[in-house]
């Protein structure tokens, strides 16, 4: 592509952005994770990146949005890369498989099936999908300090959000099932969109990345008629990955 003073979908220049990223999907979500920094500053929005720059710990840090799915989430990373991000953190939403996460629950990702494509134009599907380890740990342990139950294992990425929540109407709904199947029989925590994309997009960057999620909902506990009262509050799963940047400023300080 042509140079340009400003990055082309984010128009964001050195300087606009931390090192230190959020990656909510929803734009809305933005003004809520800016609210914990100090003196947060909206730097603007194009398209499904809204971005906020401010403070935490007295570092700069960013939040910016990268819309559903894994085409827009690996723009958004490559773009805040080349003007010098370097540790991303997903907050996000997902759909509970494994029956013991709850609504309401924190899941935090330590690896994604790549049930995707984006990230096939970045590795062969042999390379694992898998999140910065000293991420991984630090959302872990904040979930766990602020006193959320917090699951912690591998989710399913996929780029159809009616793939998962309407399979019988797919042309291909025999392959649909079965996968999602073997995603139940192998413990799989739950369903979101981009993380496997940002794993392996990060990996190729030679940046670090990990993710936490809000569960909304568990679909597998409703078919069996178990306690699932969906909830779309985030409050938890922002908490969490603001504790975990915290840390992570205080360990890179050092």
């Amino acid at each position: 592509m042509q140079a340009t003073e400003k990055q082309f979908h984010i128009r964001c220049s050195k300087g606009d952005v931390g090192r230190y990223v959020f990656l909510p999907g929803d734009p809305g979500r933005c003004e809520a994770i800016a609210s914990f920094f100090d003196d947060p500053v909206h730097i603007g929005m194009n398209r499904e990146y809204n971005i906020y720059t401010g403070y935490l710990l007295g570092e700069k840090v960013s939040v910016c949005s990268t819309g559903i799915g894994g085409p827009s989430a690996a723009i958004a990373m490559e773009e805040l890369a080349a003007i010098g991000a370097d540790t991303f953190i997903r907050v996000g939403t997902c759909g509970g498989i494994d029956l013991d996460v709850l609504p309401g629950d924190v899941v935090v990702a330590t690896g994604a099936i790549r049930y995707e494509h984006t990230s096939l134009e970045y590795a062969p599907i042999e390379f694992p999908a898998v999140a910065d380890f000293g991420i991984t740990a630090a959302l872990k342990a904040a979930g766990e300090e602020l006193g959320y139950n917090t699951h912690v294992g591998v989710v399913q990425c996929k780029d159809s959000f009616y793939g998962q929540h309407a399979p019988e109407r797919s042309p291909v709904s025999y392959e649909l099932l079965q996968k999602w199947d073997a995603w139940k029989r192998l413990g799989v925590k739950a369903s979101e969109m981009e993380s496997a994309t940002l794993f392996v997009v990060a990996a190729a960057l030679g940046v670090r990345c990990g993710s936490c999620f809000h569960a909304v909902w568990n679909q597998e506990r409703e078919k069996l008629g178990m306690f699932m009262p969906m909830t779309e509050d985030t409050s938890a799963a922002i908490r969490v990955g603001i504790e975990a940047m915290k840390r992570l400023i205080r360990t890179d300080k050092n």
